[in-house]
């Protein structure tokens, strides 16, 4: 059976639809059956629309996706309430080691994302993946920074992802690999993708980290977000007198 990939951090400018339209015909014939673009949290449900319009287009799956910057706890939790029932999948940049923690454990976030080189400021550390190990997030490692960086910034980055993927896989933490692209020259087919991940150690289970982990994290939220979902393994059959 025909292995499915997906690129969950596909950076398109939603409203160049031309541009949209060309990297998504693009990366359907790279052999991509899912793609998620992320969206500002004020986006409106036609933008959303539109692309799943030029998705659907190209026969490619489609998943509406937004990044968060939190400030601090309380900004995390008020973003996580008001945009958790909007997105298919919720991402977090943990710039600081307090919104790592909490979003680590809590259930409402798919994607923790590190964005800084600075190992003192990366804080997926052992306790932070004991944390997420209870919860439903997956550690995301954007591929870009390895394609623009050069020199001394990228060795600093592959060490540090090196160290994250160790500790991910000893506490059984998903890892998705993502593209991070922001235009054509920054994609890969999945496979080449996959095969970066072992720069970073992850040799055998390199293909998971752009199939089975993306793709299940992404069904598992279609799930919660049904209207029939009730809790995990309940759901609403038939609803009336005569039940």
């Amino acid at each position: 059976m025909k292995k499915a990939f997906a690129d969950l951090h596909l950076r398109l400018n939603p409203r160049d639809s031309a541009v949209a339209a060309r990297i998504i015909n693009k990366v359907a014939m790279l052999g991509y059956g899912l793609v998620a673009v992320p969206f500002s949290p004020e986006t409106h449900e036609d933008e959303i629309e539109k692309l799943q319009g030029i998705c659907s287009d190209a026969k490619i799956d489609f998943a509406p996706r937004v990044d968060i910057k939190p400030r601090t706890q309380n900004d995390l939790m008020h973003q996580l309430r008001r945009l958790r029932r909007k997105f298919e999948i919720i991402s977090v940049a943990c710039e600081n080691k307090e919104i790592a923690r909490q979003a680590a454990k809590d259930r409402r976030v798919d994607l923790l994302n590190f964005p800084s080189l600075d190992y003192h400021k990366r804080f997926f550390d052992r306790a932070e993946a004991e944390l997420t190990s209870c919860s439903l997030a997956a550690l995301e490692i954007d591929l870009k920074p390895l394609l623009v960086y050069e020199g001394p910034a990228r060795v600093r980055l592959i060490s540090n992802l090196r160290r994250e993927a160790a500790i991910a896989t000893e506490f059984h933490v998903p890892i998705v690999i993502s593209s991070g692209a922001t235009s054509e020259l920054l994609l890969r087919k999945p496979r080449e993708q996959a095969a970066l991940a072992g720069l970073f150690g992850l040799n055998e289970t390199s293909l998971e980290t752009v199939s089975q982990n993306p793709l299940a994290l992404v069904q598992r939220n279609r799930k919660k977000l049904n209207s029939k979902f009730v809790a995990p393994g309940i759901r609403v059959i038939k609803e009336g007198r005569d039940c």
